[in-house]
């Protein structure tokens, strides 16, 4: 199983590093069950990791049980004037909701 870590994300990611002085620091998205679709991404910042943590890029993590719900997925950093995010685009969500965090398999 893979997932595809685009330039912008991996671009922001060591910006963030470099402003923290956080060397070891990484995007950590988990797959949970809830949200409007039924599944829902949460992403945050972290240097801690498991023995059941998946790396991809050096710059995300992820765990084993989130994994196969992310396989084939591209992480991307999008900067619009609205605001700027980490987005997933994933191609195993048969469905979305309008916030962009909740989907369905």
């Amino acid at each position: 199983m893979s997932l595809i870590i685009d330039q912008t994300a991996i671009k922001r990611i060591e910006e963030l590093r470099a402003a923290q002085g956080k060397n070891a620091l990484m995007l950590r998205i988990t797959v949970e069950g809830g949200g409007c679709a039924g599944f829902q991404y949460k992403m945050n910042l972290t240097e801690e990791r498991t023995d059941k943590d998946e790396i991809f890029a050096e710059t995300v993590i992820t765990d084993d049980i989130s994994l196969p719900f992310l396989s084939g997925a591209t992480v991307k950093f999008r900067e619009e004037l609205t605001g700027s995010e980490f987005v997933i685009d994933n191609p195993n969500a048969q469905s979305g909701c309008g916030c962009g965090t909740s989907f369905s398999v």
